[in-house]
C-alpha cells in the first residue's frame, strides 16, 4: 500500500529511493503439496529511481526498482518440521505513470505550491522476470513469470488533509516451470486502495491505509487449488523531511481479514534523495 503515488510532483524532479522492508506471516501454497503451517521471515532492500516529465502535455513518471531478498521459511513437509534458507536478486519492478487532469506538467520554479484541485492518473506497472529461480526448489526469490497491472488513481486534497484511491488488476503469464516441470497459472487479482492522510508541513504527513484484494486463484497442470483471495489490510505510514533534498517513511500494513494468504506483517523504512533537472 503506497499513499500520495498519484500526488503531483513538478517535471524533471528526480527521485533515488531505498526501502528496507520486513515481512513475516503465514505463506500461501499449493493445497495440493503436503506442506502445512509455512511461516516465513524475510528482508528485503529494493534499490529505486523515479523521474517525473512532461508526455503529451501531462505530467507523467516512469520508475523501476529491483528488490534483493534473504530469508527463512518454515512448515511441515509430510508432518516433518523443514526449514530453508533464500537469498538473492527478486523480480525488476517497472511503473509508468501518466496524469490525465488535475496536475498540469510545470517546472521547479512555477511549482511553488499545488493547488488543491483533484488530479487523476493512471498507470502501469510491470514485473519482470529477472529474479532468482530454480524450478526444482518451491521457495524460490523469483516468480519466473511476468505481471501487469494496469491502475486509475484518485487524489483530493482537503487544505492540510488529503485523501486517495485507486483501483486495479492483476494480470499474470504462466509460470511453465512450476516445481520440477509442472505449469501454475493464476486469475487475475483485483487491488482497491484508500488512503487517508493530513500533511502538517511539504514532506512531513501521516496517513492511514487500508486495501483490498479479490481474486488470483491459482491452477497447477489444470487443477484449481483453494486459494481464491479476499482479504483487506491496514496500515499507517508516516513521512519526515530531514534535510534538503533528504526524506524518511516509515510504514507499517497487516492483514485485517484474510481469507486465502495475507495474513502477514509489513515494515518498512524508506530512504528517498529528490533533485531537479530538466
Amino acid at each position: 500500500m503506497e499513499p500520495r503515488s498519484y500526488s503531483p510532483s513538478p517535471v524533471g524532479t528526480n527521485f533515488l529511493v531505498a526501502t528496507y522492508s520486513h515481512l513475516s506471516g503465514d505463506v500461501l501454497t499449493d493445497s495440493s503439496l503436503p506442506i502445512t503451517g509455512v511461516q516465513a521471515q524475510f528482508n528485503l532492500l529494493t534499490l529505486g529511481y523515479v523521474r517525473t516529465f512532461d508526455l503529451l502535455g501531462h505530467t507523467a513518471s516512469f520508475g523501476v526498482g529491483v528488490p534483493f531478498a534473504r530469508g527463512n521459511v518454515s512448515g511441515n513437509v509430510i508432518d516433518a518440521p523443514t526449514e530453508v534458507h533464500r537469498g538473492g536478486m527478486g523480480d525488476m519492478r517497472l511503473r509508468l505513470t501518466y496524469n490525465l487532469f488535475g496536475n498540469p506538467p510545470l517546472p521547479p520554479e512555477a511549482f511553488t505550491k499545488p493547488e488543491s484541485t483533484t488530479s487523476l492518473g493512471t498507470s502501469l506497472t510491470v514485473i519482470a522476470p529477472s529474479g532468482q529461480y530454480v524450478d526444482s526448489r518451491l521457495v524460490n526469490i523469483g516468480a519466473n513469470r511476468w505481471a501487469f497491472k494496469p491502475e486509475v488513481g484518485i487524489s483530493q486534497p482537503f487544505g492540510n488533509w488529503f485523501m486517495d484511491g485507486s483501483a486495479g488488476a492483476w494480470f499474470f503469464t504462466a509460470n511453465n516451470d512450476f516445481f520440477r516441470g509442472k505449469q501454475r497459472s493464476q486469475a487475475p487479482l483485483m487491488i482497491f486502495q484508500l488512503h487517508v492522510g493530513y500533511g502538517f508541513r511539504p514532506g512531513l504527513w501521516i496517513a492511514g491505509d487500508i486495501g483490498y484484494a479479490a481474486g488470483g486463484r491459482t491452477t497447477t497442470n489444470g487443477v484449481d487449488a483453494a486459494d481464491r483471495q479476499a482479504n483487506m489490510r491496514y496500515g499507517m505510514t508516516f513521512s519526515v523531511p530531514i534535510a534538503r533534498g533528504w526524506s524518511t517513511k516509515l510504514a507499517f500494513s497487516h492483514g485485517l481479514v484474510t481469507r486465502a494468504g495475507g495474513d502477514f506483517t509489513s515494515i518498512s523504512l524508506t530512504l528517498q534523495y529528490r533533485w531537479f533537472s530538466q
